[in-house]
């Protein structure tokens, strides 16, 4: 599959989750064989202000490839934003338009454009007009159940200059239930002729593979699955090219990668911040683990790194559940 003139190799990409897929993340997955990154979502509002933490967010990290993610309705700031954002070398730059957050959607950005095609089209083409870096979008299903666009939308996109189109199959009212409707992504691939990448319910092999015979689509993206696994992109790869069902790394073998994950967190954006953020990334690496809902609440109550030891020696302690 190409995204403009980038190559992407492999089956499945880490889709961007705002204060989860920071660059320590995007590394560790990227380890395990995904196929590209994307960036958290980036205000270019924000951007455009001169917001040093919005800056960071575009900091690439790896060797892999890598998409900055921009959000914004009005068209010349987010062009401008997408000239700082191309000052930083992405391989492409992807314009949310699925974000289902009100803080997002009720300001004008991420899955509220859904509901003025027109805005979408100008949106992405002041983005694709003003840079060389290819551009994607990524969007829903529709605001709502009775405003199914998603293949409107996408071909509006297409015209408009985008390179690729990641669709996420459920409205932004469903947010992230019920099951994701494959049929709508398949609409969206039959209508456009751009690379489309199907997103949501991707949790392994075996969802991967119905992802991409139901919809013919030309790329799998993984959000949740990836929390505290990033060894899922290892384990897609290996099923889609042979059939081969990986299980997860041993117990402590895991424990080593959150711990590995954790160091970069510290080395990108120092203890303080790291800590805090460490809680919620500790805890999804306790899956699988005997007793895991207790050692969760142990995590949510992490106040130094010396605590994550203790919780790594109980984990340990109470094996793995078979």
């Amino acid at each position: 599959m190409k995204i403009g003139n980038v190559n992407v190799k492999g089956y499945a990409a880490l889709a961007p989750m705002a204060g989860v897929a920071d660059r320590a993340m995007r590394e560790i997955c990227e380890e395990f064989g995904a196929a590209y990154s994307v960036g958290e979502l980036t205000s270019a509002k924000a951007l455009t202000l001169g917001d040093k933490k919005s800056t960071r967010f575009l900091e690439r990290g790896g060797v892999g490839l890598f998409g900055n993610q921009l959000f914004g309705g009005e068209p010349e700031i987010m062009a401008a934003a997408a000239l700082i954002a191309e000052s930083f070398s992405p391989d492409f730059i992807d314009i949310n338009m699925g974000c289902p957050a009100p803080k997002v959607a009720n300001n004008g950005g991420g899955s509220s454009l859904l509901r003025d095609p027109k805005l979408v089209g100008q949106v992405v083409k002041a983005v694709a007009d003003a840079v060389k870096t290819p551009v994607t979008v990524k969007i829903r299903a529709g605001w709502d159940s009775d405003s199914i666009n998603a293949p409107e939308i996408a071909k509006i996109c297409e015209d408009s200059g985008a390179a690729a189109i990641t669709v996420h199959g459920r409205t932004r009212m469903q947010m992230y239930a019920p099951p994701v409707d494959l049929e709508v992504i398949k609409a969206v691939k039959e209508a456009v002729k751009i690379p489309v990448i199907g997103n949501g319910d991707v949790i392994d092999g075996p969802t991967a593979q119905r992802m991409y015979e139901h919809t013919g689509c030309d790329l799998v993206m993984v959000g949740r699955a990836a929390n505290g696994t990033p060894w899922v992109f290892e384990q897609i790869n290996a099923y889609l090219k042979d059939g081969t069902l990986l299980p997860p790394p041993p117990l402590e073998e895991r424990l080593g990668i959150m711990r590995r994950q954790l160091e970069l967190m510290r080395k990108y954006k120092g203890d303080v911040t790291a800590l805090l953020e460490a809680r919620k990334h500790v805890a999804w690496y306790m899956k699988g683990v005997r007793g895991a809902a207790k050692l969760r609440r142990l995590c949510g109550e992490i106040k130094s790194f010396e605590d994550i030891e203790i919780i790594c020696e109980k984990a340990l302690a109470e094996g793995e559940d078979m």
